[in-house]
């Protein structure tokens, strides 16, 4: 795993807590849980290739 990676998903984690915050303050809570979601989701779509290749390596290790 590369350390861009991490700091990626860091990123984009404080982005969303401040958003988060934010919206939340001024009494949006939808939107807020939206852009919680939202983050979660492009968080995991970043991950797909990682967990793609977790599997690929587990599998190749138990030799299925």
């Amino acid at each position: 795993m590369d350390v861009s990676l991490i700091m990626k998903v860091a990123g984009i984690g404080m982005l969303v807590t401040v958003a988060y915050q934010i919206l939340s303050k001024a009494g949006r809570d939808e939107q807020a849980m939206l852009v919680s979601i939202t983050g979660i989701v492009i968080v995991l779509i970043m991950l797909i290739e990682e967990i793609g290749t977790l599997f690929d390596t587990v599998r190749t290790v138990f030799g299925f």
